[in-house]
């Protein structure tokens, strides 16, 4: 090898090493509700996507006769996103009527889990780590603000697993698994 190529290598490999020593990014200001904030964000997109994907039709359809519809489920999700985030925000629930009760068209349902979403991201964008450590009582539990935003983070995808299966029996690919397949698939 001649000289001038061992010095390129060598100085290359100097710069790898001086790259991979380099500190990680600063975490952000408020570093725990930011990271609740944006696994919120993936789910809540997740359940919006699902319940645009099940055609009119099937928002009655429930895999057996004693569970929601997935229609409900929709609903459930929405009515549980202004409890949760109404409890953590400190704010009176705005949300007077069930959805899951009161509607039942996929374009009333879409558009109330919409609004429900978007409640939840102002509470979810202004939590502070600090405000997060307040607690409050929900259900008869005393929890941090934080931790009802991460049960509310959990509920959502527990029922974004439900919906996967609704879809799934109805022969339609799920938005999560839709992402992961290859253009050739």
């Amino acid at each position: 090898m001649n000289k001038r190529l061992c010095c390129i290598l060598v100085a290359s490999m100097a710069a790898n090493v001086a790259v991979l020593a380099q500190a990680p990014a600063a975490a952000p200001a408020n570093p725990i509700s930011a990271s609740e904030k944006g696994f919120y964000s993936v789910v809540s997109g997740e359940v919006i996507a699902a319940a645009q994907k099940m055609p009119e039709e099937d928002y009655s359809f429930k895999p057996t006769p004693d569970v929601r519809s997935f229609g409900q489920l929709v609903g459930h999700v929405a009515d549980a996103q202004y409890g949760f985030c109404s409890t953590a925000s400190g704010d009176p629930n705005p949300m007077k009527a069930s959805i899951e009760k009161t509607k039942t068209s996929k374009a009333d349902l879409v558009a109330a889990l919409k609004d429900a979403v978007a409640y939840c991201n102002k509470a979810y964008a202004g939590m502070t780590d600090a405000q997060g450590a307040q607690m409050v009582n929900m259900m008869g539990f005393t929890l941090a603000k934080l931790s009802v935003l991460s049960v509310n983070t959990a509920h959502t995808d527990e029922h974004y697993g439900n919906m996967v299966t609704y879809l799934r029996l109805k022969g339609i690919v799920p938005p999560s698994s839709e992402k992961q397949q290859s253009p050739g698939q």
